[in-house]
């Protein structure tokens, strides 16, 4: 039988019917522990010579649906979900890391790991160099002789600015560095790390895979050994791990990820142009746009242009202030991938745990704006900006 379409196993992945009452939908298996038939099988499987359940931090069968879903969209062996992005990102990046490693990381990241890699690595002897991870010739400049590991995010938040995996994945190779990638703002639907040369693929699953704004996970995808190690290590000894009902949450949202996605990449085509033509606004950052400097690298490894957009507003900070506090429609919120418009202020907030320095040379200035465009009708997003737009002084 032929691959099945992306949105068929959106629907379909991971899931059969219940062998014991016939349910269409996975069940939640809200439990802690898993009972043995005898003491021989619970030492089998302590030891891995059989297959089964012991313990929801090991894993679950609504938790397994989803890792199995997940694994076949981004084309991987393998899949871990986790309590949270953040315990996707410390899981999948730890597991491979020791005292004295270097790691290069993309300049501009989600403010959390950026204080993750600056703040707590180096309390472990790991160090981590930003660079700008659009140039490789910054890449490889960047490798030293300790250099493990090579942490990508493709668009970059929230600068939106693209990695070529290709060349990024090759450098990688020659140095032997392991590469993770984080994919939360395009996901599976939009783009495949995996295919172009990362090693492993995570999310911040809040995002546009539970795609409703209920529910905090993350996931890890890659290839069998490294998630086997990922499960038997930081995950299992540092707890991460997803509750079975939040599990469920994120099946059911990714029923409709397809859908979602289709409609939020052509609102925010429209709103980027809207933006782009409006005299307030001094710059869009969203490689949808033809004038866009990696609009042909967009077009060859991602299949759309995502729902992100940043922007420059004329008048800098106080401008953007006086715009978010002005709109009706779109909500003054952190978090992307919602089916509601968020809008929200990088330097104050998300990446506000940034010094001044660190935000400018990630190229978060003071009057970047972040929009996440949701699933309303276009008209009324852009009806919404226009009048905040008008109403700055």
């Amino acid at each position: 039988m032929k691959k099945l379409g992306v949105n068929t196993r959106l629907v379909h992945s991971g899931e059969k019917p219940c062998p014991v009452t016939g349910a269409l939908r996975m069940p939640i298996y809200q439990t802690a522990t898993f009972v043995f038939e005898n003491v021989e099988q619970g030492a089998r499987r302590f030891s891995g010579e059989e297959e089964g359940y012991i313990y929801t931090r090991l894993g679950n069968p609504t938790q397994n649906a989803l890792e199995v879903k997940m694994a076949d969209l981004e084309g991987g062996d393998a899949a871990i979900a986790t309590a949270s992005g953040m315990a996707a990102i410390t899981s999948a990046t730890m597991a491979f890391l020791e005292q004295g490693d270097h790691v290069v990381s993309s300049e501009a990241v989600y403010g959390c790991t950026h204080s993750l890699f600056k703040e707590l690595f180096p309390r472990w002897g790991i160090n981590v160099s930003f660079v700008n991870t659009s140039d490789p010739g910054e890449i490889e400049e960047a490798i030293r002789p300790e250099t493990k590991m090579l942490y990508l995010e493709s668009p970059a938040n929230p600068t939106m600015a693209l990695v070529d995996m290709e060349k990024a994945a090759e450098i990688a190779r020659r140095h032997n560095l392991k590469t993770i990638f984080d994919n939360t703002f395009m996901t599976p639907y939009y783009q495949l790390p995996l295919q172009r040369g990362m090693d492993i693929v995570i999310h911040s699953a809040t995002k546009y895979i539970g795609g409703h704004g209920d529910v905090v996970a993350g996931i890890i995808v890659g290839n069998e050994e490294d998630i086997n190690h990922i499960r038997g290590t930081t995950l299992k000894d540092f707890g991460g791990i997803i509750s079975p009902f939040n599990a469920w949450l994120l099946l059911r949202g990714l029923k409709t990820l397809g859908l979602r996605m289709e409609r939020i990449n052509s609102n925010c085509q429209e709103v980027a142009w809207f933006l782009h033509d409006h005299p307030r606004v001094e710059k869009v950052y969203y490689s949808g746009l033809a004038d866009h400097p990696q609009h042909e690298l967009a077009k060859k490894q991602m299949d759309g242009f995502g729902g992100m957009i940043s922007f420059e507003l004329k008048g800098g900070f106080s401008a953007g202030k006086n715009l978010m506090e002005e709109l009706e429609l779109c909500s003054l919120a952190v978090s992307l991938g919602d089916v509601d418009t968020l809008i929200q202020h990088p330097a104050s907030m998300t990446h506000s745990v940034l010094d001044e320095k660190d935000q400018i040379e990630a190229g978060i200035t003071p009057g970047l704006v972040r929009l996440s465009v949701g699933i309303e009708d276009v008209q009324d997003i852009i009806a919404d900006l226009e009048c905040g737009l008008d109403r700055i002084e």
